[in-house]
């Protein structure tokens, strides 16, 4: 059975869908199957990893909206251990056509389903807001990992996070935890970072990943490549701290087990 771990934050520009790619794709170089579903209607993370989305027939849109089997939607990447359900400009109109559905919030779910035995782990990269597509992913998620740029706002943005996965809580997934904060796009040399990280494992020392993910200019550059940074550069930074946030996940999960 795979664990479901949605990556959200409503806040965008925080480095959400570099982290779905990149750590899906270190967890599947430590040979943990990793499926990446791409439930953002701007489908980077399916371009994050290269497929081409002009040459698609069906999407993660035919899942939600037609009802279309999964299994048949699962791409190989070409990456080892990595697959990805991916997703296209037409997912933006999806709201409007769920709007009148039964059990909207729970399509992704009842999808996911048929897909868990075969994956370690199937990442969900949401979009940057609180919709019915982020509500889908975190209905059908396990837990939640919010990355969090060590900027001014963090503190802001982190607030409103948690407290939408509170509402879901308490609605709709009782089960849904917080698989940890992620501090991303951080510069040592920056007093605002410095800071930013030390207020957060202040007040969140249990949910504050040890890893931080630092600004790295291989990591902007690897996606225009089509690739996970690991694949473009492994001797970067970036790469660097993708891998090791992989070991300490699977750490985790170890410890919990």
């Amino acid at each position: 059975m795979s664990k479901i771990i949605c990556i959200a934050n409503q806040k965008g520009g925080v480095g959400k869908t570099t982290t779905a790619v990149n750590l899906a794709a270190s967890l599947a170089a430590a040979e943990r199957p990793t499926l990446l579903v791409d439930i953002d209607p701007q489908g980077n993370a399916t371009s994050g990893v290269g497929v081409d989305k002009s040459q698609l027939v069906y999407s993660i849109y035919d899942l939600l909206i037609n009802n279309i089997d999964p299994n048949s939607l699962v791409i190989e990447t070409g990456h080892p251990h990595l697959s990805i359900i991916p997703s296209t400009a037409d997912l933006a109109g999806a709201e409007l056509e769920l709007a009148t559905e039964t059990e909207r919030e729970r399509k992704l779910k009842k999808a996911l389903v048929l897909l868990h035995k075969q994956y370690s782990y199937i990442l969900i990269d949401c979009p940057p807001s609180l919709s019915l597509l982020t509500i889908n992913a975190m209905t059908a998620a396990d837990s939640v990992l919010i990355p969090l740029q060590c900027e001014f706002y963090a503190m802001e943005g982190l607030s409103q996070i948690i407290n939408t996965i509170r509402l879901i809580q308490q609605g709709i997934n009782p089960q849904l935890a917080i698989e940890g904060i992620l501090l991303t796009m951080s510069d040592a040399r920056n007093r605002l970072s410095r800071d930013v990280e030390e207020e957060i494992r202040l007040h969140f020392p249990e949910e504050a990943f040890e890893t931080v993910i630092p600004r790295n200019v291989r990591l902007s550059e690897a996606p225009s490549h089509g690739k996970p940074v690991i694949y473009y550069d492994i001797t970067s930074r970036g790469s660097t701290a993708y891998l090791q946030l992989a070991r300490e996940l699977i750490r985790r999960e170890s410890a919990n087990a």
